[in-house]
């Protein structure tokens, strides 16, 4: 199987327990997740060497995120150690109508203060196959945007094929500094990743589509899909179309364009979410495999990709604890849910 190389900040997540509210919560549960680590869990789940570049402290806390993804089989070998604290963020899960919420206490972590010399970047390249970043990374930091840039100069020198999820975070940066930043990282990306939003804040391409009022029709997209393509260089773009009804309760599916053709995966009708948070990152996952597996056919790496993220939306915390063949069952039309046995 291929080297997958990812690279971002992996934080500890302390979620109010079911759907209580933060005022209502007298203890958390604890688990472990970020974007990119995410995706290295589902890539390594799937049977890729996936390994996560980021720095955590050498503390008892440090170790337990570092633990968290060894635990899936994601090689660590290119965790920096060193600072002074892991990012730390809050869920509270919502319910019907009542959305849920995110509070970050994640400012001086670790990956935030990590400098070009905390990471050989052309070692780390060496061998692989696919790098995987997000706009979560470079929205930390100054310094962690200037590391970005390095991990893809380096990806590049060594033909490595990089691909971007756009992620735009309101809460971390504002649209005007995340396209000063991420507009100029595009050149080294392959496949760029993104909704509708993301491409808005980060790139600037607004899509035709009223997506407000749940109406995601491809066809509002192809346009913004040619012009990104055009502008960028890319070799695909692609977009999760998500029908947000309520907070358990979600259409999903997906868009791939390759420069000549378009793609529409089949449609998930979600309900009940069980935690949505990590939706778009296993679907980075699944599409890097599928891209993978599947070079010369972009609708099964797509319907790969939205199998798996339909499924992630099942499963409680940040990683997709998902195998190859259970994606490929609920892709082969298998959504029963029926006892195995």
């Amino acid at each position: 199987m291929a080297k997958v190389v990812t690279l971002g900040e992996i934080m500890l997540r302390l979620s109010s327990p079911g759907q209580k509210r933060f005022v209502q919560s007298e203890f958390f549960d604890v688990v472990y997740g970020g974007g990119e680590a995410n995706v290295a869990v589902s890539c390594s789940n799937y049977g890729h060497d996936a390994y996560f570049v980021s720095k955590l402290p050498k503390h008892e806390i440090g170790q337990c995120a570092v633990n968290s993804l060894r635990k899936y089989g994601v090689h660590t070998d290119f965790i920096a150690r060193g600072g002074d604290r892991v990012g730390i963020y809050y869920l509270e899960t919502g319910a019907s109508m009542r959305p849920s919420k995110v509070i970050y206490d994640r400012a001086g972590s670790s990956i935030a203060e990590a400098t070009p010399e905390d990471f050989d970047f052309d070692k780390i390249m060496e061998g692989a196959d696919w790098f995987h970043w997000s706009g979560i990374t470079p929205a930390i930091s100054d310094k962690a945007a200037e590391l970005t840039r390095l991990a893809c100069e380096a990806a590049k020198r060594h033909g490595v094929t990089v691909s971007v999820d756009l992620n735009f975070r309101k809460k971390l940066w504002t649209s005007e500094k995340a396209q000063s930043i991420m507009k100029p990282l595009m050149k080294y990306v392959d496949v760029c990743i993104g909704n509708e939003e993301d491409a808005q804040l980060c790139l600037g391409f607004k899509p035709e589509a009223d997506v407000e009022g749940g109406k995601t029709d491809a066809e509002g997209y192809y346009g913004i899909f040619q012009g990104m393509m055009k502008e960028f260089g890319f070799k695909y773009v692609v977009s999760t179309l998500r029908e947000s009804f309520s907070a358990t309760h979600n259409g999903w599916k997906a868009l791939i364009y390759n420069g000549k053709e378009f793609y529409q995966s089949k449609r998930y009708d979600i309900m009940p979410i069980i935690d949505r948070v990590g939706g778009g990152d296993s679907f980075s996952g699944g599409l890097i495999h599928g891209l993978l597996t599947y070079p010369d056919n972009q609708g099964a790496a797509l319907e790969f990709a939205v199998a798996a993220s339909a499924l992630k939306h099942t499963v409680p915390g940040d990683f997709n604890l998902v195998s190859k063949e259970e994606v490929e069952s609920l892709a082969g039309g298998d959504a029963s849910g029926r006892v195995q046995r």
